[in-house]
């Protein structure tokens, strides 16, 4: 199974309770923090396309794209309608669109600048949060590395794309490779689902016996500290 420590900036992958992979992981901004929750991992997509949730939208895309129409250019994001047609950006009125009368989605084509990188990890939520590369590689430099709108990028993700659950044999790296390098989307079902759990601990003690202890970032530990107090 997989764990991501919110509070520890970290994402594990689990087999016969050792921990087989790791990686440095960013997570939700405190204004978005990434919640937490379980779930079970279904499948993978290689070079994914991203379609911008409804809060970015309202928070980043629109007002950005009021102030600079080459906004989607920028970002390489395509307008769809509800049939899946592109609209040509110029033919909306964008001074007054707000999130509840925008009748589009916005869509980023694969590739190198897509907010999804190479592959994102999918597991049903109602959060739309999942794990995901990212071609912002100097926030895995951070020691705090709270810096998302929400969704966990993981460092070196092709690593855990690769460690197949038990059962299914299509992990091979270069095969992996061959996929990404083609820039077609392509989506890989799991033989096995694979369960995830989104955790925050600011506290463990690690398998030498040595007390972790990492920043607060969220405020949490303060929430339940009140609530013991009131018991």
């Amino acid at each position: 199974f997989v764990v991501v420590n919110v509070a520890g900036f970290q994402v594990y992958y689990l087999r016969d309770h050792e921990v087989v992979w790791s990686a440095r992981a960013v997570v939700g901004q405190q204004y978005r923090a990434t919640p937490i929750f379980r779930s079970t991992m279904t499948y993978l997509v290689f070079n994914p396309t991203w379609t911008v949730p409804p809060s970015i939208l309202e928070h980043d895309i629109l007002p950005e794209q009021r102030r600079d129409r080459s906004t989607l250019a920028r970002k390489q994001l395509e307008v769809i309608d509800a049939s899946g047609a592109t609209v040509p950006e110029s033919e909306i009125d964008w001074s007054t669109a707000t999130p509840q009368s925008f009748p589009y989605l916005l869509r980023q084509r694969p590739g190198a600048a897509n907010a999804m990188g190479r592959v994102k990890f999918m597991f049903p939520n109602a959060h739309s949060v999942y794990l995901h590369d990212t071609p912002s590689r100097d926030l895995f430099e951070r020691s705090k590395r709270a810096a998302s709108s929400g969704c966990i990028r993981i460092e070196n993700p092709l690593e855990l794309a690769a460690r197949p659950p038990e059962g299914q044999s299509d992990g091979d790296p270069a095969a992996i490779e061959r996929a990404i390098e083609s820039g077609e989307t392509r989506t890989v079902t799991l033989a096995r689902p694979v369960p995830v759990l989104v955790a925050y601990w600011t506290a463990w003690v690690d398998r030498n016996g040595v007390l972790q202890l990492r920043p607060d970032v969220y405020g949490s530990d303060v929430k339940v500290a009140e609530g013991l107090r009131a018991e």
